[in-house]
């Protein structure tokens, strides 16, 4: 789920070690895992500032419990004696602002609580432009086009490696017009551009982390409209070429989607400690906090900030316990909730099964970032693993598994796999219900009617568009979408 679109309704699903686990995996940069630095405490800087009502640095119990007080009587806007939750959320957007829409719908936060465009870094783009394979690619039959297409649908969980795919798939198609150019690029993150006449210019379609009901619109004539066009394009002999996400979608309520896209807005972090003040502030149980109870809660966390009984917390300790002693109450379970039960096993609402076989399967659970995977090699002599040479090897990053009765080697061409036996007991239990097959897919390829698939499902990382194979293998898959690649795509199992 993209987090910033969170209500307060979907967040006592989600839950804080939702939003940490959000953080850590590198969508809000707030230090730890995720781009931007100023470690991941900082993020709540806004929080300590506006109740250090002196602005010596320091906070005491005396100044949480008076802007606490202050801040029941701003929130209680009519004057009942009591805050709701809603209210309490209004009250903590003035602290942490709504996120600003950027195009594509994607945005992410900064450690101060502000967005800028989700674009990547330049480090990112030096690393990937530094790691590209210098063996050319298969000669195309002709000049090739390929559209990225980014959209993620509402609701959907917004990657921060989009952009960097985006990019990744513009270089690797070489200089227009130069002797080493295999393709060129147009990046799309509106779904209106899936249309019948739109598409007859391109030669495949790269579905570039897109999840939920990524392109469907509240009319269903569109709708429609939309997915005819995407099967009529493959299945006419064009291709798609796809990554990490584009299995995240179509296995989830897309009319929920847009009605909780219709909701307001509001900050993650807002969003996350409205529940908590709720949750652990709410006494008798009504679903809303009195000034007694409010003031309350103030004490509590205060003595749970204050862990060496001074009276006072620094800027340093709060930003540092913050999170772990004030955000560690009852607010519902772990993992990324929606987008079919990211943090467990749902049950599916399949409301596109034609896109979940195209593509292959649709996600269950992952491993987070920076899981370490050794990837197994199932084809070897496949010209679309060439570059490994046969030879297993480990990457680092969030993987994906899929629904067991959503994947099987009757459907895809195996390519890579996880190898499974390689995992410790210790990693295989962090899976909700694992596969009873043990078969974990990782990259595969297979026809639908007339044309060609290819999904690679690592890609959440920077780092992964960092290794020169890697390039190498979805540059291949990029070249058998188009058909300028020819491989052995009959399943793996009959």
């Amino acid at each position: 789920m993209n987090m910033i679109g969170l209500t307060t309704k979907t967040l006592a699903a989600v839950g804080v070690a939702g939003l940490l686990a959000y953080v850590a995996n590198g969508q809000q940069p707030a230090g730890g895992q995720g781009r931007g630095g100023g470690g991941r405490g900082a993020m709540y800087a806004p929080l300590f500032s506006a109740t250090d009502t002196d602005k010596d640095g320091t906070l005491t119990r005396a100044e949480t419990k008076s802007a606490f007080d202050a801040w029941f009587t701003n929130w209680d806007t009519g004057k009942s004696g009591k805050l709701s939750q809603e209210q309490i959320l209004s009250g903590l957007s003035a602290l942490f602002p709504a996120p600003v829409p950027q195009p594509g719908g994607m945005s992410r936060f900064n450690a101060a609580g502000n967005t800028t465009p989700l674009v990547a870094t330049q480090s990112e783009v030096d690393a990937m432009l530094a790691a590209l394979p210098t063996a050319p690619g298969a000669k195309p039959a002709k000049v090739r086009k390929v559209l990225v297409f980014a959209s993620t649908g509402a609701g959907g969980f917004v990657h921060a490696s989009i952009p960097l795919a985006a990019k990744m798939v513009e270089v690797l198609g070489g200089t227009p017009g130069s002797p080493n150019s295999v393709w060129t690029t147009t990046v799309s993150y509106d779904p209106k551009d899936i249309n019948a006449a739109n598409l007859k210019q391109y030669d495949a379609i790269f579905l570039d982390s897109t999840t939920s009901c990524f392109l469907d619109d509240e009319d269903k004539s569109v709708t429609a409209s939309r997915r005819a066009a995407f099967l009529d394009f493959v299945r006419s002999g064009k291709g798609v070429a796809s990554i990490h996400a584009a299995t995240d979608s179509y296995h989830s309520d897309c009319v929920a989607a847009f009605t909780a896209a219709r909701r307001p807005v509001f900050s993650p972090l807002a969003s996350t400690l409205a529940t908590q003040f709720l949750a652990q502030g709410d006494k008798d149980n009504d679903r809303s906090l009195t000034r007694a109870e409010l003031a309350s809660l103030a004490d509590v966390w205060f003595d749970k900030l204050d862990t060496e009984k001074a009276g006072k917390v620094s800027t340093a300790d709060f930003n540092a316990r913050f999170a772990g002693v004030v955000m560690a109450g009852p607010a519902g379970g772990g993992g990324r909730a929606g987008a079919g039960g990211r943090g467990g096993e749902a049950a599916p609402v399949l409301q596109w099964p034609e896109f979940n076989k195209l593509i292959g399967g649709y996600f269950k659970f992952h491993w987070s970032d920076p899981q370490l995977i050794t990837v197994k090699i199932d084809d070897p002599k496949s010209p679309l693993t060439s570059m490994f040479h046969g030879q297993e090897f480990e990457i680092h990053d969030e993987t994906y598994t899929f629904a067991q009765d959503s994947f099987s080697r009757t459907n895809v061409h195996m390519l890579t796999s996880i190898d499974y036996d390689k995992m410790s007991a210790a990693d295989k239990a962090k899976e909700p219900n694992p596969r009873t097959d043990g078969d974990y897919a990782l990259s595969y390829i297979r026809r639908e009617g007339q044309g060609r698939v290819f999904y690679e499902g690592h890609g959440h990382s920077a780092r992964v568009y960092a290794m020169t194979p890697m390039l190498e293998h979805i540059r291949a898959g990029i070249q058998y979408a188009l058909g300028d690649l020819k491989a052995d795509d009959s399943p793996s199992k009959k």
